[in-house]
């Protein structure tokens, strides 16, 4: 119970203040939305937690099946977002300076006096330009390594997809005791392909038996044969 008067007196002081206390300078940064920073336009608040947006900016959120608050994240139930009736008279009743003239307007008509604002306007004209960001480094699609088909790392075969090095290790280098590089590990953007596995053949039927890009259920009884052979192939090493 402590906490939920907690939450409510914590949500209660977030709100905008029942008057300019803070001055007209403020007022308008008192009553913009956290989403779009522009004064409310038709706001809406959220049942649970109290905060308050333009009715507009949070129609995303509550397109999704759990949606969360965009400010504090807490969840809320679609069904209990309101129109903000307080926060709308409030922009009726308060005036302040526009940022461009300094003309007080009434914080109901700030966006449509700031849209025909000539000194906002040119502010705005005089912001930096957007500026792209440099071209990536990273390599083109062309020279990315292929992650479908791999090499053996002990004989040099080719064209092996993640089954198939898999079988193809286990019937031909189960004997082998060369440490090797893992071809399916080194082609992953986290792979180090200086790394050599101390157990290739143990590497492999644990971390690569499937491969999950493709992977199709098998049935309990082909699954438990593709164990059994597995496991004959090792005790015969």
């Amino acid at each position: 119970m402590a906490m939920f008067r907690s939450l409510v007196a914590s949500a209660q002081q977030r709100q905008p203040p029942a008057g300019p206390a803070g001055g007209d300078s403020g007022l308008e940064a008192q009553f913009s939305c956290p989403i779009c920073l522009e004064v409310y336009h038709r706001p809406v608040a959220i049942g649970s937690c109290g905060h308050t947006f333009c009715g507009e900016c949070l129609q995303p959120c509550l397109q999704v099946p759990s949606p969360l608050c965009p400010l504090c994240r807490l969840p809320f139930d679609p069904k209990k977002v309101d129109k903000a009736s307080h926060v709308e008279k409030q922009l009726s009743s308060y005036k302040a300076p526009c940022r461009g003239c300094n003309k007080k307007v009434t914080l109901a008509k700030m966006r449509v006096h700031i849209s025909s604002c000539l000194k906002v306007q040119e502010q705005m004209a005089n912001c930096p330009k957007f500026v792209p960001v440099v071209p990536t480094s990273q390599p083109i699609p062309s020279n990315i390594p292929n992650r479908s088909t791999f090499a053996c790392p002990y004989c040099g075969a080719r064209n092996l997809d993640q089954q198939e090095l898999v079988k193809h290790c286990v019937e031909s280098h189960r004997s082998d005791p060369n440490r090797v590089v893992c071809p399916i590990c080194s082609a992953m953007p986290w792979g180090d392909p200086s790394y050599k596995s101390a157990n290739f053949l143990q590497h492999l039927l644990h971390r690569h038996k499937f491969s999950y890009d493709t992977f199709v259920d098998y049935s309990i009884d082909e699954e438990a044969a593709f164990q059994a052979a597995l496991a004959l192939s090792l005790s015969e090493n």
